[in-house]
């Protein structure tokens, strides 16, 4: 029952997560290259590594963003509720 009632939450939290990754995505990149915006992957003015560092970049502040987003949800939804709202068991991943 608490994975049903989660459910509307987790979709919220991945909203709000997707938004928030892509604000810190910006910021990093703009840190990194000095530009505002990433490179596009069919973008012909720009190289195979700066595209390729873009997507590496980009890949790893939405999954860090994702997985805490994902984790504070779980943990204040059991704070709440006192279920945890996920797995419970050891997983073999």
């Amino acid at each position: 029952m608490a994975r049903l009632l989660y459910r509307p939450l987790g979709m919220l939290f991945s909203v709000l997560g997707g938004i928030a990754a892509s604000r810190v995505f910006a910021q990093v990149w703009k840190l990194i290259s000095g530009d505002r915006v990433a490179p596009a992957a069919t973008q012909r003015d720009r190289g195979w590594g700066e595209v390729l560092l873009a997507a590496t970049v980009q890949g790893a502040v939405f999954g860090l963003v994702k997985a805490a987003i994902d984790r504070g949800g779980a943990v204040g939804y059991d704070k709440l509720t006192g279920e945890w709202p996920g797995d419970t068991k050891d997983v073999d991943r």
